[in-house]
């Protein structure tokens, strides 16, 4: 008797653990992916992009007095979605990386990501309004449900492309973004001391010049701020043309960026074997079979 039980109890502990591993298999972040994992990406992405449209013309009198049950529904039904993959990504975190693996404490580090904070800020607004709709500032916090526009990246390839590429430079960045508040406080010091006795109420502080220093560099000009005296300027012209570089920097940092992840990925696909997807770069013993007889065994397959 105590046999048969021992023998269900790892039935099913077996079960629920093929069942943990095919729903991470389904909702992982990384390809390679099933044709089911595929779908659910695709139906994720059309998810999220329907919710920013109706926060979007949530803000439409006349489209939302008209609608406001059908945007009710959709928000409810979206949020208990988006809650349901948080709790799976949660129960299976510990199939990512050996540090989630603990139960309680594993759960709690992997809540404290990046992503899965996004994916919990982007729950946080229905579930605070369903049990407290009476607080003041709730409405507020229907702000934050702009956090799902930042799930997108788990399911795009693109916009991982994008954060692998902001990762990689983010100190290049970071220099360029210096460099950019730098030049505007030079800019908005020097226009204060030239402008100030001639414009006294536009250029009346170096904070206050800084706004004009941000449209001058970005090349914007709305014209509500401009020098008149003649070193005046000659100071705008020349912060104007150094912004046109400045604009460009971070550009070509992203796209030097964007280039090199395109060859690291490129070099990634050489490398893994066309037949079973192995790495050729490996040791042979990782392979079930030497290299050659398995291309051998491949070709005569074919």
């Amino acid at each position: 008797m105590l046999r048969s039980s021992n023998v269900l109890t790892y039935a099913r502990r077996a079960i629920r653990q093929r069942l943990k591993r095919r729903v991470f298999e389904l909702i992982q972040i990384e390809p390679p992916h099933s044709f089911l994992g595929q779908v659910f990406d695709y139906f994720m992405i059309g998810l999220i992009i329907l919710n920013i449209l109706a926060f979007t013309f949530e803000t439409v009198d006349s489209v939302a007095l008209n609608n406001r049950t059908y945007f009710n529904d959709f928000e409810s039904f979206s949020a208990i979605i988006f809650t349901i993959e948080y709790g799976l990504r949660l129960w299976t975190c510990d199939l990512i990386q050996p540090k989630f693996r603990a139960p309680v404490l594993g759960r709690l580090k992997f809540a404290m990501t990046p992503m899965a904070i996004v994916d919990f800020i982007s729950i946080l607004p229905y579930w605070l309004f369903f049990f407290f709709h009476d607080l003041v500032f709730i409405k507020w916090i229907h702000f934050l449900r702009l956090a799902r526009l930042l799930k997108i990246g788990r399911y795009s390839e693109s916009m991982r492309t994008l954060g692998h590429v902001l990762q990689a430079k983010g100190g290049d960045l970071l220099t360029a973004l210096f460099m950019v508040f730098l030049l505007l406080v030079i800019s908005s010091s020097a226009i204060y001391y030239t402008e100030r006795v001639a414009q006294p109420d536009i250029f009346s502080s170096i904070p206050a010049s800084m706004w004009w220093s941000v449209i001058t560099l970005t090349s914007v000009g709305y014209g509500d701020a401009y020098p008149v005296t003649p070193l005046g300027r000659l100071i705008g012209g020349m912060i104007a043309v150094l912004g046109l570089g400045l604009v460009a920097l971070p550009t070509g940092i992203l796209a030097s960026g964007y280039t090199d992840e395109i060859r690291k990925k490129r070099m990634q696909q050489r490398s893994n074997c066309p037949h079973c997807g192995a790495d050729l770069n490996s040791k042979p013993a990782s392979h079930s079979v030497s290299l050659p007889e398995h291309h051998e065994a491949s070709n005569g397959r074919s």
